[in-house]
């Protein structure tokens, strides 16, 4: 493969059966996310056709009347949960061209909870389509597996035991997006340019779609389009936390299709529990002279707790839930000043 391919080009990496030696697994994976951040993962088991599911799924529900997406309408949750409408989320405080549900673990809301504990609440389901909520709770289940799976490879891989970080993920706090992306001619800006907020995403792409673009580190922008049976994987910011930025999140956005045509995606983003605290590494002097240092951003603080990182690129993104309901007001297109009417609690789930 010659030098610009390699730069223009997502590796593949091919997950090791249980019981198969893991050495070049792991080596792959690490160097991947330390020059990249983002990757293609194949091998991972999951059925292609739960994936096909879950998007033919999608579309039905993306096709229904507005009325019938509008009953779990997300400015009706406290817990930014539900259908937000074409044009109902913000990206560097510019507006993304893209309706979708958010779905989280499905847990009881925190009675009188302050700061990111607002973010742990119930689901909304739509009564005209009962079968999304058993594929999504399975499709949860499968992904919130893998991603265990990977992290053990990751912590292994930078020289830590691999059961590192499972005391933080006992109760993740893992969020599911369906996303239709329509045609247009008004607003490119599918998703604005950012990094993911957590610690991993992993992204079903539906076939043939276009518009995922991955930010090299010249600032020129890469397609990632789908590859078959894969899964396209990225880093979040807890990562670069977690490895003093050997491992760096990476800019993604994308690009909104033409008129006459959408695209569906579901990424899943694999977060541990709202009040866990990543932990840093202590990684092999060989690593850790490569590491960069967590990016610093005012526009964009990083957060070591994940509940704080979480709640910053919430209220960002939905200011008009976080006015609502939590009195929260924002400045400069609700992205760069957030204000919180109170500090977040510790209080446990």
């Amino acid at each position: 493969m010659s030098e610009e391919a390699v730069l223009t080009t997502l590796p593949v990496l091919e997950l090791p059966a249980a019981g198969d030696d893991p050495t070049a697994f792991r080596t792959a994976l690490r160097e991947a996310t330390h020059r990249d951040g983002f990757f293609y993962l194949a091998g991972h088991g999951i059925d292609p056709a739960v994936g096909a599911e879950l998007i033919g799924l999608a579309r039905r529900f993306f096709a229904l009347p507005d009325e019938a997406k509008a009953e779990i309408d997300h400015l009706e949750s406290p817990h930014f949960r539900g259908y937000s409408r074409v044009g109902g989320e913000l990206t560097g405080g510019a507006v993304d061209w893209r309706e979708q549900i958010d779905v989280g673990p499905e847990r009881e809301a925190i009675p009188d909870a302050a700061g990111y504990w607002n973010l742990q609440g119930p689901n909304r389901w739509p009564s005209a389509l009962p079968e999304l909520r058993p594929a999504v709770e399975h499709w949860d289940a499968a992904l919130s597996a893998l991603g265990a799976r990977l992290l053990r490879h990751w912590a292994a891989s930078l020289g830590a035991p691999e059961d590192t970080f499972d005391a933080a993920f006992v109760q993740p706090a893992t969020l599911i997006k369906i996303v239709r992306y329509p045609g247009t001619r008004e607003n490119p800006q599918g998703v604005g340019a950012h990094k993911d907020s957590g610690v991993l995403t992993l992204l079903l792409l539906e076939e043939g779609s276009t518009g995922l673009q991955v930010e090299r580190e010249d600032g020129t922008w890469i397609d990632a389009p789908p590859v078959p049976g894969a899964f396209v994987v990225n880093i979040g910011e807890l990562l670069e936390v977690a490895t003093g930025g050997y491992l760096r999140a990476t800019r993604h956005r994308v690009v909104a299709p033409e008129p006459g045509r959408d695209r569906i995606s579901v990424p899943y983003f694999y977060n541990p529990a709202l009040d866990a605290r990543i932990p840093v590494l202590d990684l092999p002097a060989e690593f850790a002279a490569e590491s960069r240092g967590v990016e610093a951003d005012p526009d964009n603080p990083i957060f070591a707790t994940y509940g704080e990182n979480a709640w910053k690129s919430r209220t960002r993104a939905h200011p008009d839930v976080a006015l609502r309901h939590h009195g929260i007001t924002s400045r400069r297109g609700g992205y760069r000043e957030v204000r919180r009417t109170s500090a977040p609690s510790t209080r446990r789930r």
